[in-house]
């Protein structure tokens, strides 16, 4: 797989002592690091997986390495996103993110893309480099990256990571599979919770985005087997891999023998993300500053639901809530008083409006607090842990 024609690319007396190790294998040489000076990739995200895979890929020598992202540095992203540090906090990951690779290698160039990747702008961003890296935690933009990536015949390097589990392949629909010959539909909405609700080994990332900076070095020198055609499973508890063959799938809509999707589409839709209509109406939100009013003053003998895991509670949890995780509110039903007022909340308000939803259409009166427990800590009450 050629990326680069190298033969006008020189390497300075500096580089060359910088790369030296490269150099001395004989897989990689002079014309293994001139391929990764003039390679080009886009890492899309630089948060768990894109921090190792961009200060790799940049210590590695990649010469035009762009980084997608609109997020801003929170303390809680320091336990795994290794690229940032605390003086970065507040600050765009791009940033922080652009400064930490120069400052690791002045040789390589650093394009910043501070926005959403969408429908609108997915391909001609992408267009402009040889290999893409995704560093996402959310379905829809797999799906846009996957089917992009299909359009304009591009390697698309995949991690994924939960809790102590992660993956990784490679999907290239010209050689080998895409993504949606391996997973065809999104699961539903809600089902996976995401890394700030269901949380991550820190040190899981690490692991996947080295493996995605691995798998790009290869693509781009030209050596070793991808994963095209394989889908790497990690588990850091037991400390082992596996492998599982992905084929490409003559019926994918996508890359298959007769595609039905030809362009990009609505990702957001297509993956049942709520939209403002299917969502509970203000009617049944409460935001802390209300829901203190009504708690101090005890007219309405508001009941608390706490629909966080017990480990969870362990860390934190408000005044006279009952424990109920959102797995056991189907059981429970059956037990809620529909005389009483009922308010659910979770860490950051997506589980308690399922759990909303669950016990309104049982018939209950119930309200879910807007910002979860955390919001609770920021607008009510301090002494409440941020988590």
């Amino acid at each position: 797989m050629t990326f680069n024609k190298n033969d006008e690319i020189l390497l300075t007396n500096d580089e060359i002592y910088r790369y030296s190790r490269h150099l001395l294998m004989p897989e990689v040489g002079i014309t293994g690091q001139k391929k990764l000076k003039a390679a080009s990739v886009l890492i899309i995200g630089t948060g768990g997986l894109g921090s190792p895979t961009a200060l790799y890929l940049g210590a590695a020598g990649v010469g035009r390495i762009g980084l997608i992202d609109f997020d801003t540095v929170d303390e809680s992203n320091l336990q795994r996103q290794i690229i940032h540090s605390t003086s970065s906090i507040g600050y765009p990951k791009l940033t922080s993110a652009k400064a930490r690779l120069l400052d690791l290698n002045p040789f390589i160039n650093i394009e910043l893309h501070e926005t959403m990747l969408s429908s609108a702008n997915a391909l001609e961003i992408i267009n402009n480099y040889q290999i893409i890296i995704d560093g996402t935690d959310n379905f829809p933009t797999r799906y846009l990256l996957n089917d992009a990536c299909v359009f304009l015949n591009k390697p698309l390097i995949y991690g994924s990571i939960f809790r102590f589990e992660g993956q990784i392949s490679v999907f290239h629909s010209s050689i080998g599979p895409c993504y949606r010959c391996l997973f065809q539909e999104p699961p539903p909405h809600g089902l996976v919770p995401s890394c700030a609700e269901g949380g991550v080994f820190g040190v899981l990332p690490g692991v996947i985005g080295a493996m995605q900076a691995t798998e790009a070095i290869k693509l781009i020198i030209g050596q070793g087997k991808p994963l095209i055609g394989r889908l790497m499973l990690y588990d850091a508890l037991g400390l082992h891999f596996r492998e599982v063959k992905v084929r490409k799938d003559p019926n994918c809509p996508v890359c298959g023998e007769n595609p039905s999707i030809r362009e990009l589409i609505d990702y957001e839709a297509f993956c049942g993300m709520p939209t403002a209509e299917h969502e509970i109406t203000t009617e049944f939100d409460i935001v802390p500053e209300e829901l203190k009013i009504l708690l101090e003053n005890n007219n309405e003998q508001i009941i608390l639901i706490d629909v966080r895991e017990r480990h969870e509670w362990e860390i934190c949890h408000l005044e006279g809530a009952n424990l109920v995780p959102l797995a056991e509110i189907p059981e429970h039903l059956n037990q809620f008083d529909p005389t009483k007022k009922y308010v659910i909340y979770c860490k950051i308000g997506k589980r308690s409006i399922e759990a909303a939803f669950l016990m309104q259409s049982a018939g209950l009166r119930v309200r879910h607090l807007r910002g979860g427990i955390n919001a609770w800590s920021r607008q009510v009450d301090p002494r409440i842990p941020l988590y």
